[in-house]
């Protein structure tokens, strides 16, 4: 690897990482706030009949709901793992151990919950690299292959929400929803076969050091697809878990619904969140799923579903993440110190 082409990945690290930890994030989080402030005091709701809904609350099937959404990092974190096995084949990282793999998604959703454009999952590739001393755009390859996987999933599950839903009868699902999902397959087959004619066509008239990013980029993306049955089938079990999470929430609150629009909402969600609008979907996702809910519950009560699936699925991802991400923070910073001690105490010893 060229020691330009080494330095200019840590520095998009280290730039990526003070991204994270700069004040503009903080002042994301509080225009947010005050967005939310605002909403909750000049839209008519009934504040009073949706916490008389949230009262109700039964602490199992909450509990139940928490262990579920967390129980998805365990399957994402297997698929990538399988995902980074593959790219490891044409000289990738070494494939992580499942618990460091689901940690440094957790990371990731954090991330993305409290800056723009997704930078979580820049940040996932930046510390895989860091991690295990390898190529930043390999690690940011395999991060766009898993994504792939994820919206072809959500794409399936959101088409099967449908179908049951239609099936079912009783309620009639927004079928621009499954069209949108079908356009973003089409997209994303058309970035990969873009990616396939750039590396042909347009990468090689590109300078040298150009070149080599790229083609650890392209090697990285297009080595992670293999193991599609095992990948396949824990990207579904990751998104049952989202569905899941939704079951036992409204059964915390004693608002059944139907199963076709259990399946189908955190599809709809994953499509809003894929789309990076705002730090963690807020204000996109709360409003897009209050209003899927309401096809067959009372607006209070559809609010309430969606408050209480928030503090799990967003508050509870903050506050877990970044305990995460601050530990992660120590930890970098003590071994920085020990490593500049260590130099220092080799630097004072007189030469023999």
């Amino acid at each position: 690897m060229a020691v330009s082409t080494v330095l200019s990945e840590v520095e998009a690290g280290v730039s990526l990482k003070r991204r994270l930890l700069s004040p503009q994030t903080s002042i994301s989080l509080l225009v947010l706030a005050a967005l939310a402030v605002l909403l909750a005091t000049q839209v008519d709701i009934g504040w009073s009949e949706t916490w008389e809904v949230v009262s109700t609350l039964h602490p199992g099937w909450y509990a139940a709901a928490i262990f579920t959404h967390y129980l998805t990092f365990l399957f994402r974190g297997a698929r990538w793992q399988i995902l980074l096995g593959n790219a490891q084949r044409n000289g990738g990282g070494p494939p992580p151990t499942l618990f460091y793999a689901a940690r440094v998604i957790l990371m990731s959703w954090f991330a993305n919950s409290v800056t723009w454009f997704r930078m979580g999952d820049a940040y996932r590739a930046y510390v895989y690299a860091k991690d295990t001393n390898t190529s930043f755009p390999r690690s940011m390859g395999t991060v766009l292959a898993d994504r792939v996987i994820d919206l072809s999933v959500v794409a399936f599950l959101i088409t099967a929400g449908v179908g049951v839903l239609l099936v079912g009868g009783q309620i009639k699902p927004p079928l621009f929803l499954a069209a949108l999902a079908g356009g973003l397959l089409v997209a994303v087959a058309a970035g990969l076969t873009g990616m396939v004619l750039a590396r042909r066509w347009l990468i090689p008239k590109l300078p040298l050091r150009v070149q080599l990013i790229y083609q650890r980029f392209h090697s990285g993306t297009m080595d992670s697809f293999g193991r599609m049955h095992l990948v396949g089938a824990l990207g579904i079990a990751a998104w049952l878990c989202e569905a899941g999470r939704l079951f036992f929430v409204v059964m915390s609150l004693g608002t059944p619904v139907a199963l076709g629009l259990v399946l189908f909402v955190p599809m709809a969600n994953g499509l809003l969140t894929a789309v990076p609008l705002t730090p963690g979907g807020l204000g996109v996702v709360e409003s897009g799923v209050t209003g899927l809910l309401r096809l067959e519950l009372a607006f209070e009560t559809a609010i309430a579903v969606t408050l209480v699936d928030r503090t799990i699925s967003f508050l509870s991802t903050v506050v877990f993440g970044g305990a995460v991400f601050t530990a992660r923070q120590i930890e970098e910073a003590r071994r920085g110190s020990a490593e500049r001690l260590a130099r220092q105490r080799a630097e004072a010893q007189p030469a023999e």
